[in-house]
Order: C-alpha cells, then sequence, then structure tokens
C-alpha cells in the first residue's frame, strides 16, 4: 500500500510540475531540409551509430555538434515520415515498432545536442528534457515522454525499455546498428539478455535474499507485469539465473548523467 501511495504521489507530482510549466515548453527547431535533401535518412543514421557510439554504448557527442548532418537528415525523416503521413512504409507492427525505437534514441541524442549537451538530466532537468522540450514526429508536436508513453508503449512490448534510450548513464547500451523489422524479435531480445547480464542493471544477494535492479522496473512496473505475475518472473525469463520468487527487489537509484565519451575522458 504505501509503494502504491509513493508511486501515486511521485507521478503527482510530475504531473503537477509539467502542468506548472507548460507555458514554458519550447519547440526544438527543426533541421533545413535544404541541408540534408542529398543524405538517406537510413543510412545517415545507421553512420551516426557506426561513427559516433562505442562498444559501451556513450555517444561523442562533441564530434556529433560539430558535425551533425547525418543526426539531422534522419531527424527530419521521422518529422516527415511515419506510420500516419507515410503509411506505406509502415505497414507492418515490426515496421513501426523499428521504426519507432530508432526515432526515439535519435531524437534524444539530437535533443542533447539542442540542450548544448548538459552534464545531466537529474533533478529538474528531467522535465525539461523529457516533457518541455518539443520535437516533431509523423508531422506532430510532441515531447520525449509524449512520444514514448501515449505511441510506443501502447504497442506492448515491454522489452523497448532496454532499447530506448535517453542518454543517460543508466539507460541500456546504445547498439551500434539501427534496429530493423527483419531482426527486431531477436535484437529485443538480444538487448535484454544483454541488459540484465551487466552487473549495473541486476545483482543478487544471497545473503540477504535480495534483487538489486534497475529503476527501468520502477518506473513502469504496469509493462513488465502485464506479461508476467511478479517482477522477479519477469527478470528470470532474461537474466543468467532464474531469481527466487521469495527474494526482494531494491531499485538501484538512476543516474542521469548524460552518457558521453566525454565523460569517459
Amino acid at each position: 500500500m504505501l509503494k502504491h501511495w509513493v508511486v501515486t504521489a511521485r507521478l503527482f507530482f510530475i504531473g503537477s510540475t509539467v502542468a506548472i510549466f507548460a507555458g514554458c515548453a519550447t519547440q526544438i527547431k527543426m533541421p533545413d531540409a535544404s541541408k540534408v535533401a542529398n543524405l538517406d535518412p537510413m543510412k545517415s543514421w545507421s553512420e551516426v551509430l557506426k561513427e559516433s557510439v562505442d562498444a559501451d554504448g556513450s555517444v561523442d557527442f562533441h564530434n556529433l555538434d560539430r558535425d551533425p548532418r547525418k543526426l539531422e537528415a534522419y531527424v527530419h525523416f521521422v518529422a516527415t515520415n511515419g506510420p500516419k503521413l507515410t503509411p506505406e512504409k509502415f505497414s507492418t507492427p515490426e515496421l513501426r515498432l523499428a521504426h519507432y525505437i530508432n526515432a526515439y534514441n535519435a531524437l534524444s541524442m539530437y535533443t542533447v545536442l539542442a540542450k548544448k549537451i548538459p552534464e545531466t538530466n537529474a533533478g529538474f532537468k528531467k522535465v525539461s528534457f523529457f516533457y518541455l522540450q518539443k520535437l516533431v514526429v509523423d508531422g506532430e508536436r510532441m515531447s520525449l515522454a509524449g512520444f514514448e508513453n501515449d505511441i510506443i508503449r501502447k504497442l506492448g512490448e515491454p522489452r523497448i525499455h532496454f532499447a530506448l534510450n535517453c542518454m543517460a548513464v543508466s539507460c541500456p547500451r546504445l547498439p551500434r546498428i539501427p534496429f530493423t523489422a527483419e531482426t527486431l524479435d531477436s535484437q529485443l531480445e538480444q538487448e535484454t539478455k544483454f541488459f540484465f547480464s551487466e552487473e549495473r542493471n541486476l545483482r543478487i544477494d544471497p545473503a540477504s535474499k535480495t534483487v538489486f535492479t534497475t529503476e527501468i522496473l520502477d518506473f513502469f512496473p504496469e509493462d513488465f507485469l502485464a506479461k508476467s505475475p511478479t517482477l522477479q518472473d519477469y527478470i528470470s525469463q532474461y537474466a543468467p539465473k532464474p531469481i527466487p520468487a521469495d527474494y526482494k527487489i531494491k531499485f538501484i537509484d538512476y543516474d542521469w548523467t548524460i552518457n558521453s565519451q566525454n565523460r569517459k575522458k
């Protein structure tokens, strides 16, 4: 009961804060179409991931900021294409979901650049980053939070939470290749298993019968419980070892530091 109250209070606080600052919402400038007209959007996004993301999933934001045209080409594509504007390109659930995951990750990256590469999104900065910054997706203005909650999560695939990346240190690893419809299920399976194989996301203490795991499961419990009776059961599907049913869960505080390669240097 206490946990339910805490979650309800948290959601009320976030909702109230967003409502108070709604008048401060800003539109992130769309890329200039004339500057990216000769670039293939998907090829450009693939090259951004290959050239600006390392094996750990950290992003070279400063190098990307010096020449953002490839990222801008894909962001412009996301703004002017989608299941609503160009339905013929997204005729299957796999095509739509792969597109949404790539789009969210690219827009998060683009927002970091638009915000002048902040050190962190901790505290009230989360409200600005996720709620107050508006981007164009499939012809509509929306925030990253709106994109995730009102569109992507409604597709009913909880593994997205181990593929979507808001560019924070505690986010899942950002793959160096795009998600594709043809390989989507295997990619989601691979990224979810990898996520729970990392000690930073899952630690088990048999002495105290405690599972220490990512706060992502606390952010969106209903998504995981729609597929499994308990969070322990959900984790066990992907963890190296099953989680005993009587183990309690403690959530690891999320690190909102921007996952920049410059930080590691």
